[in-house]
Parts: C-alpha cells; structure tokens; sequence
C-alpha cells in the first residue's frame, strides 16, 4: 500500500480507483506551501492540478515520493527537472480535456465573432442595439492555430465542421497527428500564418521560446480586424501589446481564458475595451473533462506505483 497526496480535488471516480487499488488516499484541498512541506515527506505519490505549485523545495522534501501527477495538460507548475533529478516520475493527463479546451476555444470565437458579450451586456441595460452588433460568419474564415497538439487537433476538426481553413504552426513540444494532410491542415511557420488567419486561436505550451510569442511585432503580421483567441497559458501573450493593438484598431478583439497570474487580481486591464471577452480559466472546466481528467491521473499513478 502506497500514501497518496491529492492537494488539488479531482473527480471523485479517480480518488475511488485510488482507493480500490489499495492506496491510501488523501484529499488535502488548498494546502499552501507552508502547510504541504512538512508533510510531503510522507507520501509515495503527489497528485496536483493547476493551484498547487510542485516546488524544487517541496519536491526535495519528498523524500519517499515515487511519482508526481498533474490532472490536466502541461506542466508549468511542476519542477519537473528537480523531480526527475530525484528519479521521481513525473506524469500528467494531456488528453483528458482536449475537448473541453478545443470546444470553449470555439465557443470565444463565436461570442467575438457575434459580439455575444457585448450584446449581452446592453440588453441588461435596457438597450436594443441590433444594428450595432453586426457580426461575422465563421464559415469560411481562415483559422491560424498556434500549436497543433491535442488540443490544436480538436480545434481543428471543430473548425473545419464549420467550414473553416485552417492554417496551422506546429511547436516542437506537441505530438501532432502523423498524417496532418488526412486532417486537412496546412502546417506553415508562424509569419505565414499571421496575414492570413482571420482568427488566431493559442494552444502551444509555455516555454522559453513562446514565452511572449504574441507580442508588438508579432501582432503588427496579423491581417487587421483580425481575433486572437488565447487558451494557451498567459505567458504566451505580451498583454500591454494586446492592448495597444486593440487601441489602435489594428487588432478587431481578443478573447483570453489564461493569464500570466492566476488568479487575476481585480480588474484586468484589457476588460476596459468592449471588443474583449475574459474568462477564469474555463478552457478545462467541464464535468467531463474533469472526470476523464481524475480517472486519467489515478490510472497513472496506480501504473507508476505498482
């Protein structure tokens, strides 16, 4: 029998395979780093999410751990070279909610294609402004993906259901399909992309080269009126740039889901212009995704444990 430490809740059809394969499990929500180190050192398995950061620190006082588990997709709050320095597995669940990102994705293309929000927001108000929010058609729009992993693939299916060409720049990080022709996709460097693309939607990981792949100079290739969706992870973007842009009506909206400090702390900047949406980081929050995404870990690390 092996401890378990879950510090961020996930579906509790996970924590129950946990549990049937012998383990003893532990669900410890909202533990901060004060309260994780001195118990960590117990534990043979680290199950997390996106709230719980698994420090070099923390990490080094785990001193039985064998594996350390993310319900989701990246890593980007895993120090997974001082894990795997300690030869501990470290371990995450990237399909799991592919859908759900792919399909929030969409639906932030639709809500700025539609001036959804917006409309929304003037109705409450007592306004009937239907000549105002004149929309668009995604039908027969040039989509740019920026990253084609799981998640970029499932945008793309979607997309193309709509009618939509989709373009698209492949990360050296994701593992796309290896038949992309099948899937209709061309695959072009990123400056190629940008003219084109009537809508450019995000899905690479945070590294140190995307680190501000979309900023002032990036977003001036953009064919104007163009919308930038992003459910990447905040970094990607240079937020000031997006602004600018949007200013100077270069840029014909934004939707963003990530940002680079979760979670965002009052107003955010970019929510004084109409033609922007933002979201707390739903892309992942579906009950599906969430319950594939806690069967997924347990499967894992009941694997990584045996």
């Amino acid at each position: 029998m092996a401890r378990v430490l879950i510090s961020d809740p996930i579906a509790d059809k996970g924590v129950a395979l946990l549990k049937a394969a012998g383990h003893q499990v532990d669900v410890k929500g909202g533990l901060k780093p004060d309260a994780i180190a001195p118990i960590i050192g117990d534990y043979d398995a680290w199950i997390v999410r996106s709230a719980t950061k698994a420090t070099a620190d923390l990490i080094a006082k785990g001193v039985k751990l064998k594996v350390i588990a993310r319900a989701g997709v990246g890593l980007d709050n895993v120090d997974a070279k001082a894990a795997q320095a300690k030869g501990i597995r470290v371990l995450n669940t990237p399909g799991a909610t592919a859908i759900s990102v792919a399909e929030h994705a969409l639906g932030l293309m639709f809500a700025l294609s539609r001036h959804l929000a917006a409309a929304d927001r003037t109705m409450r108000a007592g306004q009937w402004e239907k000549k105002r929010f004149e929309g668009r058609e995604l039908y027969g729009k040039t989509l740019g993906l920026v990253g084609l992993g799981r998640i970029g693939q499932e945008t793309a299916k979607r997309a193309q259901a709509l009618g939509m060409r989709v373009l698209a720049n492949r990360s050296r990080n994701t593992q796309p399909s290896d038949d992309l022709s099948a899937l209709g996709i061309r695959v072009l460097p990123l400056e190629q992309i940008l003219p084109q693309a009537d809508i450019v939607s995000l899905h690479c990981p945070l590294t140190d080269t995307t680190r501000h792949l979309i900023n002032a100079s990036t977003l001036k290739l953009m064919k104007p009126g163009a919308l930038l969706i992003h459910c990447a992870r905040g970094g990607v973007v240079d937020e000031a740039a997006v602004g600018e842009a949007l200013k100077s009506g270069h840029l014909g909206g934004a939707a963003l889901d990530v940002f680079p400090e979760e979670p965002v702390k009052g107003t955010h900047p970019l929510a004084v212009f109409e033609n922007v949406i933002l979201t707390p980081h739903l892309g992942a929050s579906t009950a599906e995704g969430q319950d594939r995404a806690g069967e997924d870990v347990a499967r894992l690390v009941i694997e990584a444990l045996a």
